[in-house]
């Protein structure tokens, strides 16, 4: 493939792409992610403008090749150790317990990656506030393929979430066809149009960072600290007020479900890595066993 920035990036650790790369990803479906013959594709909008990221890892070369197109380019490459996890620093992390222990042996080497993007991972992390997971991942589906815009370069159809501007505009009605409610919507607008000033968070502190995304309305503990997760790396984020983090990490390391008051109590001593803890427990599936049926997507909107 020809025409793009190109960069080869060799880790000081042995990398695992794609599973530190994937947790963009908005389900199977995600219109700004693809993956094709082990390659990972994303759309992105960077600071420097639309860009397409090719991102193939070479483990018996133990380098990472990626590729680049569009106004973007460069800051995308010069971004990629980032989002693979070289600013994270795991020294300090002691798992402890047993499960842990296990977990942090079968995943050694994952990392938090910084994508340095607030407004993207603050989109489909509002969209996702106290929902299923279906219906999230279709709403944000529907809202890239509408008013989204294909990546530039070549490759697989890949698309670019909405710009701040275009995001703004949307009326309301269309925000209840894409199943995206009043108090997500204005959420969504009101980032939007103070895109510029969130974008210079990724400069912030993690505590300030988490201020000022609390101070907007619409973004409470939840959605900042899936943001300062995705965007910023925040080693210690954990989405309290989540349906399954309580009770799937109160499961894994005191063998029942728990509520966030408790999960707080339990995650303390590994602070600054309680957002590491919650990620092996996902990473590993040491959850509560699913029993029943999965929740039913709303009905009551258009």
């Amino acid at each position: 493939m020809t025409g793009g920035a190109v960069r080869t990036w060799v880790p000081a650790w042995p990398c695992p792409v794609g599973q530190i790369l994937v947790s963009s990803r908005r389900g199977a479906g995600d219109p700004t992610y693809r993956i094709e013959e082990g390659r990972h594709w994303r759309g992105l909008r960077t600071p420097e403008g639309p860009a397409r990221l090719s991102v193939l890892p070479r483990p018996t070369l133990g380098d990472v090749y990626a590729e680049a197109w569009g106004p973007g380019a460069e800051w995308a490459l010069d971004a990629l150790p980032a989002m693979l996890g070289a600013d994270d620093d795991p020294s300090g992390f002691e798992p402890v317990h047993p499960a842990l222990v296990a977990a942090y042996r079968r995943f050694p080497h994952w990392r938090v990656g910084r994508t340095g993007l607030v407004l993207e991972a603050l989109v489909p992390s509002i969209i996702e506030q106290k929902v299923t997971g279906q219906e999230a991942f279709a709403g944000f589906r529907q809202l890239v393929r509408r008013h989204g815009e294909r990546a530039p370069g070549p490759g697989p159809v890949l698309h670019l979430q909405p710009s701040a501007e275009v995001l703004a505009a949307i009326p309301s009605w269309q925000w209840l066809d894409l199943h995206v409610d009043p108090a997500r919507s204005r959420a969504i607008v009101t980032v939007a149009q103070r895109a510029s000033a969130l974008e210079r968070i990724v400069t912030d502190d993690m505590a300030s960072a988490n201020r000022k995304l609390q101070s907007i309305p619409g973004i409470g503990v939840w959605t900042s600290a899936e943001v300062r997760a995705a965007a910023l790396g925040d080693a210690d984020a954990v989405s309290f007020g989540d349906y399954h983090v309580a009770k799937d990490v109160g499961w894994a390391l005191v063998g029942s479900a728990v509520d966030d008051t408790r999960l707080a109590e339990i995650l303390e001593p590994w602070r600054p890595h309680r957002g590491r803890v919650q990620a092996l427990v996902q990473l590993a599936g040491l959850g509560r066993p699913r029993r029943g049926p999965r929740m039913a997507p709303r009905t009551h909107l258009p």
